[in-house]
C-alpha cells in the first residue's frame, strides 16, 4: 500500500506564500524568476485571487528547494512556514 504525506500535497495558502517570501527575503519578481510563475500571478494570489494547482505546486517546490518547510494547520495553530535548520 502506498502512503501519501498529506502535508506534502497540501496547497500552500496565500499567507504561507507571503511568509515564505519574507523568510527568504525574496521579492515577488525574484520568486517569479526562480519559479517560472509570472510576478502578476504571484501578486494576484497573495492579494486574494485564485491560482491553479500547477502554479501553486511550482511555487511550493521552488520555495522548498530554497529551504522553506511548510507547516500544515493543526489543533495548535494555523498553517505556517519555517526555514530548514541552518538557514535562519
Amino acid at each position: 500500500m502506498v502512503q501519501i504525506d498529506l502535508v506534502s500535497v497540501q496547497m500552500i495558502t496565500r499567507e504561507q506564500l507571503r511568509m515564505a517570501r519574507a523568510a527568504l527575503k525574496l521579492t515577488v519578481r525574484q520568486l517569479a524568476a526562480l519559479s517560472g510563475v509570472t510576478a502578476n500571478t504571484i501578486s494576484r494570489y497573495e492579494n486574494g485571487s485564485d491560482a491553479l494547482g500547477d502554479t501553486l505546486d511550482k511555487l511550493r517546490k521552488t520555495l522548498e528547494k530554497a529551504g522553506v518547510v511548510f507547516i500544515a494547520e493543526d489543533a495548535h495553530g494555523g498553517p505556517g512556514v519555517r526555514l530548514k535548520k541552518g538557514l535562519g
